[in-house]
């Protein structure tokens, strides 16, 4: 083996070797945020069941369990987000500039604040429409809901908002350290937009309304994100320039 062959596989040892390190950060800050949950997951469980009639129904002992899991868990994952997002930063970090470093770390706390956003559009706006759609479906049925489906239900219709809703931020991102560009994205749109209504049609109950309901939303992220872009790539054009001078 060569020295330079050595001075490769040692470079990629020490990648490794970080990433590894930012994923175990990342993992070590949802079991603290999972556990910290629990001490507040049955104030949680009532808030969110306040509309239920009656009790939700379980079919044994451990289903409880997995409902108090789902419940911690999607608060785990809203307070380990930006902690994800500041360890991405973290390991892509060696290769940026001094001023794509600072421009880049300022979106670090925009990713919580929209995966919350992102998890009210889907628990305000989709899962009440979507539970009533399926409810005028059952009226010829005696409706009896576990908790375990209840809430599995519930998170479907909400966690993919909140990760949908970092489009913005990641494209900011990726555009400040000159991976994307809005000229690229334009190019994009027509996969993007397609890409967007698959995710759309698969989270949403089979009717048009509700599809439109959502389609138009992501529709809309996208051309926010689009702009936001625009601005970031004007911007970074600008500090180049500077630099260069």
């Amino acid at each position: 083996m060569t020295q330079h062959e050595q001075e490769q596989e040692l470079h990629i040892i020490e990648h490794l070797t970080e990433l590894r390190k930012r994923i175990l950060i990342t993992l070590g800050t949802f079991l603290v945020a999972l556990c910290a949950a629990f001490l507040y997951v049955e104030p949680l469980y009532e808030m969110l069941t306040r509309d239920v009639e009656g009790q939700l129904q379980i079919l044994g002992p451990t289903d409880v369990i997995w409902v108090y899991f789902m419940i911690a868990g999607v608060i785990a994952l809203a307070v380990t987000m930006p902690v994800a997002g500041f360890q991405v930063w973290r390991f892509v970090v060696p290769g940026l500039s001094t001023v794509e470093r600072r421009a880049s770390l300022a979106y670090i706390p925009a990713i919580g604040a929209l995966f919350l956003l992102g998890l009210a559009f889907g628990y305000f706006v989709i899962y009440p429409m979507v539970l009533s759609f399926l409810d005028s479906l059952s009226n010829h049925f005696i409706t009896a809901y576990t908790a375990e489906r209840y809430f599995r239900f519930m998170v479907h219709m909400t966690v993919p908002f909140g990760v949908l809703f970092e489009m913005p931020v990641v494209i900011m991102f990726l555009t400040s350290i000159g991976i994307l560009n809005p000229l690229r994205l334009a190019k994009m749109r027509k996969i993007s937009y397609l890409l967007l209504t698959i995710a759309a049609v698969t989270i949403t109950p089979p009717d048009f309304v509700s599809d439109i309901l959502v389609i138009v939303p992501l529709f809309l992220l996208y051309e926010i994100s689009v702009g936001l872009s625009r601005i970031v790539y004007q911007k970074r054009l600008t500090r180049l320039e500077l630099i260069g001078e």
